[in-house]
């Protein structure tokens, strides 16, 4: 079976009672010379290992558990290509603790349970101490890790443990709280770099017998994207090539022969998901266009359901535009409809303009906080019965109960707006609504403060003079607060309407 870094796991050894091999490992496939270049160019020693030095100064968790000084349970948390697997291949070789590999992949709670009772035996006939190497941790169920807890518990094995997901989603709490979590970090450019050069040096690799342009050494270097594994089987396949091709070395035409997709972090069930989403709606609210196109196209490349990311324009529409720019929710719809109707590749078209649409659009919150602060009242118990006037009267008897008594119907003023109650009594007065002064909003802003006055029968304030008009009738209203009017009295179309489509499809 195939590890997350880099060299191979064996068959499950932990389903059979087996003493350990010569080097105390008990799992692992033994390195041949067929072997990949990965699997050969594992660092022999902890001070080979790149790019974590973090984990490696003296006395750091990671050197106790190589050494063995602390028989403490490890989970290793890291992208694929940082050593997660390799710290595990050093555990087992540097101590006389019997070590059993197995990968999630493929084990169950049988194979679990047969390497516990097997340490637990010789645990109490005096035996060596067992080292659990589990990969791919985060794909046990819940079932499967439970299994674990007593015997990490009473250190019957230590567990090390590796995952390319977040723990405190993919492992379960009583797991995590028993073992100390160590995050490796992705490999930067050059500690790549290094490890190309030290591959094509070293006799484990390429022993010299090529040699590899600086160009070519770039494209791998950008390929990998941070994954060794990912360039040192770049390296292979280029050196394989130009070996057929009777060259003594690697230039840029072979390397890009013989790879031309780079690595993308990232993965639809996992941590890399959610990261990559939370960057691109955050740039396109910080009006970022560049990056958030990035995060889009970061996320077509991976394989990301189109759908998804059109729902997520959609919502951002009017969570993040809205009022300032009402059209942005028909682009955003429209944009979901193409990806329905259309497809991919084509569709990516349409996202592209969109997220362009969404990301330079004036941005207001607005809809988001006023249906927010509404349904907080609403949950609070604030909002008592329906006012008479507003209640239905259409049906036999309804007028005899006074259920609509008293309603004005705004479209007999000339103005198509009138004092009346649309509240419950507990809250007249109250202000969801706080329109921003940004984009087409600026307009609302204007004129809401004489809707308000109107609806709720409040008195005109003393004339004030010219610039002291302009500051009131703009002044957005307190925070969490609304009172939205039911017809614009300007003109056609209504402000209820406006702000209603902008709060409701933002939930």
């Amino acid at each position: 079976m195939e590890s997350d870094a880099l060299f191979s796991l064996g068959a499950p050894a932990g389903s059979r009672d087996a003493p350990a091999g010569p080097a105390g490992v008990d799992g692992f496939t033994p390195v041949a010379d067929d072997s990949p270049l990965p699997v050969r160019m594992r660092p022999a020693t902890l001070d080979e290992l790149v790019g974590q030095d973090h984990l490696l100064a003296p006395g750091a968790p990671l050197r106790q558990l190589v050494s063995g000084g602390a028989p403490m349970s490890v989970i290793l948390w890291g992208p694929p290509g940082s050593g997660k697997t390799t710290i595990a291949h050093l555990v087992a070789a540097a101590t006389d603790r019997r070590f059993v590999a197995m990968s999630a992949l493929s084990a169950g709670v049988k194979d679990v349970r047969a390497v516990i009772e097997t340490a637990r035996r010789q645990r109490r006939s005096g035996g060596p101490q067992t080292v659990l190497f589990i990969d791919e941790v985060h794909r046990f169920s819940k079932t499967q890790q439970d299994s674990l807890l007593a015997a990490v518990e009473d250190r019957t094995v230590t567990l090390l443990a590796a995952t390319t997901e977040n723990p405190y989603f993919s492992v379960i709490s009583p797991l995590l709280s028993r073992c100390v979590l160590l995050t490796l970090q992705p490999l930067d450019d050059e500690a790549v770099r290094g490890l190309l050069r030290r591959a094509v040096a070293d006799q484990r690799g390429l022993g010299g017998a090529l040699t590899l342009t600086t160009d070519a050494e770039d494209h791998l270097v950008r390929l990998a994207a941070g994954d060794v594994r990912k360039a040192l089987t770049a390296l292979e396949a280029a050196a394989a090539s130009a070996t057929a091709l009777g060259t003594g070395r690697i230039d840029l035409a072979t390397a890009e022969q013989a790879v031309d997709v780079a690595a993308v972090r990232y993965d639809r069930d996992g941590d890399a998901h959610y990261d990559v989403v939370s960057a691109f709606i955050k740039s396109m609210r910080g009006s970022d266009v560049d990056a958030a196109v990035h995060w889009l196209a970061r996320m077509l490349v991976a394989g990301e359901d189109a759908r998804f990311i059109a729902r997520r324009l959609v919502i951002f529409a009017s969570e993040d535009v809205g009022m300032a720019d009402p059209d942005a929710l028909s682009v955003a719809t429209a944009a979901a409809h193409a990806v329905e109707y259309v497809g991919l590749p084509e569709a990516q078209l349409n996202l592209a303009q969109a997220v362009i649409h969404l990301a330079t659009a004036p941005k207001s919150n607005s809809a988001t906080t006023a249906i927010g602060a509404a349904i907080a009242d609403v949950r609070a118990g604030r909002g008592g019965p329906v006012p008479r006037g507003l209640r239905d009267a259409h049906y036999a008897g309804a007028r005899g109960l006074g259920h609509g008594t008293g309603y004005r119907y705004p479209h007999d003023d000339q103005r198509g707006v009138v004092t009346q109650q649309y509240v419950p009594d507990d809250l007249v007065g109250t202000d969801y609504y706080r329109p921003s002064p940004h984009g087409a909003e600026r307009s609302v802003a204007t004129r809401l403060p004489l809707l308000r006055r109107i609806v709720r029968g409040l008195p005109a304030p003393a004339t004030p003079n010219a610039g002291q008009r302009v500051t009131e009738q703009t002044a957005p209203a307190p925070a969490g607060q609304n009172g939205r009017p039911t017809t614009d009295p300007g003109g056609p179309g209504t402000t209820q309407d406006s702000g209603t489509n902008a709060a409701g499809e933002g939930q």
